[in-house]
């Protein structure tokens, strides 16, 4: 009989178990050697306490709202109670499902991940953070790939030890990148759903959650079926987990995305004119506000709050104005260059046209691109002379052509463009800034950074100079016949006789026709009253910092001067007599909420109160029974262009003014607690209306102004006075000139200047 050998199993469990502790102990050599930084450095105490982080600088509104962002990641942090509970289970279902219960390491999901290849990822979102913060992207080779993951466990450990799990979270939606400069989750609620992340509701959160797999893969602009079938797949995981019922999971991947795109681009969203302006203000400020350490803020890393004057809610009026006003008019303009052979320019010969397009061809991106690559100026004209493919601006939407680039940049002067400012005179607060028509593709800042001739609009400085030092009223009057100022006075080379733009002159006029009427002959011989350097003397004090040459002329206006000037010195006249600096900011804070700087408005007598009220009297007028009576008409006139009839009933100081040719039309705007200057015109002053009609500041510019109050009163969460304006107790001047007038519906004289 054969006798069976038996097996000796104490042999193979003992190498079972010696390869599984082995294994164990090799494991935790290896984390050791990570831990210890013999794989790579690990970050440290201080970088795990505070995880650099690109965080953009935010623009907040005097409302509270975000205006833009200056970025190199367009990154807003926010903290956990700003999410919606929607959104952490949406991403705990699909992204970790035992998160809550792990340490940083899930090593049921490593096994299965390793065991089952293809059942899902098996990094936890605690690791993810790890990898997005500390270890960077994967490396393809295999071996450096396990010393990476190795890594990843050992930073995912120490980010466990050292932060809560809602902190993980936080910190983990902060940081991820969801593409078209959506960095970080408050960027992407703002950008894909024009939301803040609380108010994201259960199918949009499942939307940025199926992003997370790869935004570039699942880009809601370019593949929104895909991003729709991944958002459903997201939907199915949080019923997978009871976070959702199936009838909801059913209900809501019956939706569609429900995208509503507001991109942060610095030539998109609001204020972007005032944006670049506060820009250039903040990079001085950083240099004379360093760091506790003496470096420098980086106002596009460091995650500064920047709390500026101006009301979103008013921006938005005054931006939707500008575009309804400037896109009707825009028309008209056309229409008129069909018959233009020199268009879009008069009064020049062709040589002085080309040297325009010459200018404007040289102030451009791509000739200075082609500058910087060291083209010559042979091969820079060639291109200039070459179509291609470009997008251009229209008011119906940027239109993709073909057109050579120097074809463009005379398409581009037959536009139109405008400003608009708005100034609270109590605060000096700016409240909406709109420096053009568009910023993308009109960059000039009409409001700070262009001077125009102001016209008419500078003829109530003469009749503040003359009131305030002669004590002259409304009511007082004076021949309305040509006033002569001689050769040699006031260093003038010539005898100086403007002319009424009427040509009609005979009679008494008083101050207050005078001024409704924009009689010429009125401010020649009030300037003379009182002589041009007390009238330079009033309105630098006002705020006006240009240089204004001290010579009758400016009586008419002519000095260029910006809308930002203006506005602040018409704004001494609604606030008694008292300038206050322009403010555009409020305070500065850093990343933690720390205030760097608040800022305090700088103020300067330059009136009496008298002076002041008598003025915004005769101003009164203007919009009563001169050039901006068409404001008060409460039937329509076709040959008012826009939005009329406006049917204001409020007291209103105004003032209109056109400059030489009709280049440059101008309103200014005045209640009790808003000031508002709106300039309209040409990029080049050869630009322009042939005649007064269209010409004119009453239909270039006041329909502008009168579409922004509008908006702005039916707004009665803004407390815009309808008042009138508050006159000082004991008023020497007459002011009750028994005017019978007001009824009229055209000016005593067209405003105009020669």
């Amino acid at each position: 009989m054969t006798q069976k050998k038996t097996t000796d199993f104490k042999k193979y469990i003992k190498w079972f178990w010696l390869l599984v502790l082995g294994g164990f102990a090799s494991i935790l050599l290896l984390f050791l050697i990570a831990s210890w930084g013999g794989l790579g450095k690990l970050p440290t105490f201080e970088e795990l306490e505070n995880p650099e982080n690109n965080l953009a600088t935010e623009i907040i509104s005097s409302d509270g709202k975000t205006l833009g962002k200056y970025a190199t990641e367009n990154r807003t942090p926010i903290k956990f109670t700003d999410l919606p509970d929607n959104l952490i289970k949406a991403l705990v279902a699909t992204e970790d499902e035992r998160f809550f219960e792990h340490s940083g390491i899930d090593f049921k999901g490593t096994a299965r991940a390793i065991l089952k290849p293809g059942s899902g990822g098996a990094s936890t979102i605690t690791q993810q953070l790890a990898k997005m913060l500390f270890t960077g992207r994967a490396s393809r080779n295999i071996f450096l790939r396990v010393g990476q993951k190795v890594k990843e466990w050992v930073v995912a450990t120490k980010l466990e030890r050292q932060y809560t799990k809602n902190e993980i979270l936080t910190m983990y939606l902060n940081k991820y990148d969801f593409i078209n400069q959506a960095v970080g989750i408050r960027s992407a609620a703002r950008i894909y759903f024009g939301k803040e992340p609380k108010e994201l509701e259960v199918q949009e959160s499942a939307m940025l959650v199926g992003m997370l797999k790869n935004a570039s893969l699942f880009n809601p602009l370019r593949r929104a079926e895909r991003v729709k079938n991944r958002r459903d797949v997201v939907l199915k995981q949080m019923n997978r987990s009871e976070f959702i019922s199936e009838q909801e999971k059913d209900s809501l991947q019956a939706l569609d995305l429900g995208l509503d795109i507001h991109k942060e681009g610095h030539s998109d969203g609001s204020a972007t004119y005032f944006r670049t302006y506060l820009q250039k203000y903040l990079r001085k400020w950083v240099e004379e506000n360093p760091k506790p350490n003496g470096e420098e803020y980086n106002i596009f890393r460091d995650g500064l709050k920047i709390y500026v004057t101006i009301d979103s809610r008013m921006q938005k009026y005054a931006e939707e104005a500008i575009e309804e006003h400037m896109s009707n008019l825009q028309s008209y303009f056309f229409t008129e260059q069909k018959r233009n052979k020199t268009a879009p320019f008069y009064d020049i010969k062709e040589s002085e046209i080309n040297r325009i397009l010459e200018r404007a061809k040289k102030n451009s991106d791509r000739y200075k691109r082609l500058k910087i690559a060291g083209k010559s100026n042979k091969y820079i004209d060639e291109v200039f002379k070459t179509k291609t493919e470009m997008s251009v601006f229209s008011w119906k939407g940027d239109i993709d052509t073909i057109m050579s680039p120097i074809d463009s940049v005379r398409y581009y002067k037959y536009f139109l463009r405008a400003g608009l400012l708005s100034i609270e005179p109590q605060s000096g607060h700016i409240k909406a800034w709109v420096g053009g028509v568009n910023n993308k593709h009109f960059k000039y800042d009409a409001v700070a950074q262009q001077k125009r001739q102001v016209g008419s609009t500078f003829k109530p400085f003469v009749y503040a100079a003359a009131i305030n030092q002669l004590k002259l009223s409304p009511c007082d009057e004076f021949p309305n016949i040509p006033y002569t100022i001689p050769k040699g006075k006031y260093g003038i080379p010539k005898a100086w006789t403007p002319e009424n733009a009427s040509r009609k002159y005979g009679g008494m006029l008083s101050l207050k026709d005078g001024l409704a009427g924009s009689v010429n002959t009125m401010s020649a011989r009030l300037i003379d009253m009182v002589g041009p350097e007390n009238v330079v003397r009033l309105a630098k004090s006002a705020g006006i910092e240009s240089d204004i040459p001290a010579n009758p002329s400016i009586a008419l206006g002519a000095v260029d001067l910006s809308l930002l000037e203006m506005v602040s010195a018409y704004s001494t006249f609604a606030n008694q007599g008292l300038r206050v600096a322009p403010m555009i900011l409020t305070r500065i804070e850093d990343k933690n909420g720390t205030v760097l700087e608040e800022f305090t408005p700088e103020t300067k007598e330059v009136l009496s109160e008298e002076s002041a009220y008598v003025v915004l009297d005769l101003l009164k007028g203007v919009t009563q029974s001169g050039s901006g009576v068409r404001l008060r008409l409460t039937w329509k006139r076709a040959d008012y262009i826009t939005g009329n009839p406006y049917g204001f009933k409020n007291p209103i100081a105004g003032k209109t003014g056109t400059t030489q040719n009709q280049s440059d039309g101008w309103f200014m705007g005045i209640v009790p607690n808003l000031a508002t200057g709106v300039w309209t015109g040409g990029e080049d002053r050869a630009t322009h209306f042939a005649g007064i009609a269209k010409g004119q500041g009453a239909t270039m510019a006041l329909p502008s102004w009168a579409l922004y109050m509008q908006k702005v009163y039916a707004d009665e969460t803004l407390n815009v006075s309808k008042e009138d304006f508050e006159k000082p107790a004991n008023l020497s001047i007459n002011i009750d000139c028994n005017d019978t007038s007001d009824d009229e519906d055209t000016p005593i004289d067209i405003d105009t200047d020669f």
